[in-house]
């Protein structure tokens, strides 16, 4: 544009972050303003200067040359002062984070102020979102990017008051809160990391330990410890397992008596060892883990515990459920859902506040589960062959009831209760048919060729249908006992027979059909203002119009006959059958016929085009001469 002192403009987008586009020295220019700025006494042109470095911030020639002019320094003075609250002190941190992530000053630099200041905002008991968010974004990056700042920051914060975050209703702060657990818990020393060394209390261990982004937990040290077999108070458990089971029968004297009733039982309970069933629980993961879920189980919610054992162990041999074997291998699942034992990672998104609503969480997320393995295995009416069938479909329930984000335990079992087996294999043939290889070229050419045989097969079983004919109520009876009359369509198809139910002497019939007309267009709905009112009359009524002034009149019994009906009508006039079960039928039709002439192609890979047909062979020499 030929503007004089070019070097004193810049281009900036109007819309998203705002960034500047041109060159380092209006970048230069920028940042210097905006650092004069934020030093003024006016509070409000700091506040505004404030708010455009936190938007300048993430570009990273400004935040260079902004780092040039010792901005951060200016930034950490700012909030080491104490005087910058609410939306200035919010835009401050902000800029501050947006600068320090782009490395290009060492976390190193921090002063022993400014985080004691940062870990004030996040120990005050009311303090303004934003800044809280802010506060635990930097105290997180600390922890990661400097093993000195580690020691610093795990001396101002303690985990004990990082779980109170967690108990808020803000699923941000919840985020972060969990974000820096995790980085303090990585950072740590070994010896920290042990559970059994945390300076924590017990309560707070458990909060902790229900949460899956955790790496180092209870659950993480349960899941990859094996179980002694010779451990007698392990071997305990065990056997307590079988006394709340089957605490009804007196234990015989004799101790060779005694061994086969307890592997009598330990079958079944299910596990695979029978006589020492210590053994299933020494594969890692999920080692202990399982016991204690199971012990959770039978002394929380008893009932629900006795009522598995006994149910299948009173089943036939071939459909019972080994309540012990799907506990251990419904742990390990969960375990893997859950991401149980893995570092936590950046790039994931997945959060379940249903986490949050109880202080035994994973204990009673397992129990809800476990009841689901139950049910879907009757469902299925599956076998010992069916194991993994089962457990795979199982799985496929949880991750679909975890991807709804119910918010409580309550909610996860109203996801679960609809995702049964049928609903299951019915959300599988629906994915199948909206794949990609369904909306190919060759499958949507093969699906139009099949239409129309599709269309004439459903057309022939309406008239088929006409043919055997129906009952009709008779409009505008008075008397107590209703009267019907009959209507059928002759098997030519040419003549529609009619007359009362109760008098099959005399018939009536008509010949020429001109039109059909359905709803408030009918005669009879026009002539009577009370039926006209009546919704579901409304709906199923229609007339058959075969003379100017001659009508017959229906009101259909229920929806499928109206559907009947008004399709054979229109098919014999030439006309589109629209009904809703002429849609359903098609649909269903269409999706078996496809299914059977693509079974041969199940796995290979269907062209999008059609292969080139081959040159024409240079002779035909090769053909056989029969004479």
């Amino acid at each position: 544009w030929s503007l004089s002192g070019a070097e004193q403009f810049a281009l900036r987008y109007a819309d998203g972050p705002q960034l500047y586009i041109t060159e380092q020295v209006s970048d230069a220019r920028a940042a210097r303003q905006l650092l004069e700025r934020i030093q003024s006494h006016g509070i409000d042109a700091r506040l505004e200067a404030l708010k455009e470095l936190a938007k300048l911030s993430a570009d990273p020639t400004f935040a260079a040359e902004f780092i040039n002019m010792e901005g951060i320094g200016t930034l950490a003075r700012l909030v080491e002062s104490g005087t910058h609250f609410g939306e200035m002190l919010a835009f401050t941190l902000t800029a501050f984070l947006e600068l320090m992530d782009h490395g290009i000053v060492s976390w190193d630099l921090i002063s022993l102020s400014f985080i004691k200041q940062i870990a004030g905002y996040v120990n005050q008991p009311m303090v303004d979102v934003s800044i809280l968010q802010r506060s635990l974004a930097i105290l997180e990056s600390m922890v990661l990017n400097s093993h000195s700042l580690y020691h610093r920051v795990a001396q101002e914060i303690t985990v004990g008051q990082l779980i109170g975050h967690l108990q808020v209703s803000n699923q941000e702060i919840q985020t972060y809160a969990i974000a820096l657990i995790n980085a303090l818990f990585l950072k740590a020393p070994e010896d920290r990391r042990q559970v059994r060394n945390r300076p924590i209390k017990a309560e707070m261990a458990h909060q902790l330990y229900v949460l899956q982004v955790l790496t180092f937990n209870l659950l993480e040290e349960r899941m990859m410890t094996k179980m002694d077999p010779n451990d007698q108070v392990q071997r305990d458990i065990i056997f307590e397992l079988r006394r709340i089971a089957f605490d009804g029968e007196n234990d015989p004297t004799g101790t060779e008596k005694r061994k086969a009733m307890y592997t009598k039982d330990y079958k079944m309970l299910g596990f695979t060892n029978h006589v020492n069933p210590a053994m299933d629980f020494t594969q890692t993961p999920p080692g202990m883990l399982a016991l204690d879920n199971m012990l959770y189980l039978a002394k929380v919610h008893q009932d629900t515990y006795i009522r598995i054992v006994l149910e299948n162990s009173s089943r036939e041999d071939k459909h019972e459920c080994p309540f012990g074997r799907c506990a251990i291998e419904l742990t390990r699942m969960l375990c893997e859902i859950l991401q149980v034992g893995e570092l936590p990672n950046e790039g994931c998104n997945d959060y379940h506040p249903m986490f949050f609503t109880h202080d035994r969480a994973w204990e009673e997320f397992f129990c809800v589960c476990i009841q689901l393995l139950n049910k879907t295995w009757k469902e299925m009416r599956a076998t010992a062959e069916d194991f993994n069938k089962v457990m795979q479909v199982v799985r496929e329930q949880i991750t679909r009831a975890l991807a709804m984000k119910p918010s409580s335990l309550d909610q996860l079992k109203n996801k679960l209760r609809g995702l049964n087996y049928s609903e299951i294999l019915r959300l599988r043939q629906s994915e199948r048919m909206s794949q990609d290889d369904f909306q190919s070229p060759p499958i949507i050419e093969l699906r139009e060729r099949i239409q129309p045989e599709i269309l004439e097969l459903i057309k022939q079983q309406r008239l088929n249908r006409l043919c055997e004919g129906s009952c009709f109520r008779k409009l505008g009876n008075r008397r107590r006992q209703e009267k019907f009359w009959f209507c059928r369509l002759s098997l030519n198809h040419k003549v529609l027979h009619y007359g009362d139910l109760d008098d099959e002497t005399h018939l009536n019939h008509f010949y020429d059909i001109k039109s059909v007309v359905t709803g408030k267009d009918c005669p009879h709905m026009k002539e009577k203002s009370a039926l006209k009112q009546n919704k579901e009359v409304l709906e199923l009524a229609f007339s058959v119009l075969y003379d100017p002034d001659e009508t017959l009149n229906f009101v259909a019994p229920n929806k499928y006959e109206y559907c009947i009906w008004t399709d054979g009508l229109c098919a014999l006039l030439g006309r589109e059958m629209g009904s809703d079960l002429t849609r359903s039928d098609l649909d269903t039709l269409i999706s078996m016929e496809m299914k059977l002439r693509l079974l041969d192609l199940e796995n290979i890979t269907i062209p999008e085009a059609p292969p080139p047909v081959p040159k024409e062979p240079s002779s035909y020499n090769f053909t056989y001469n029969y004479s």
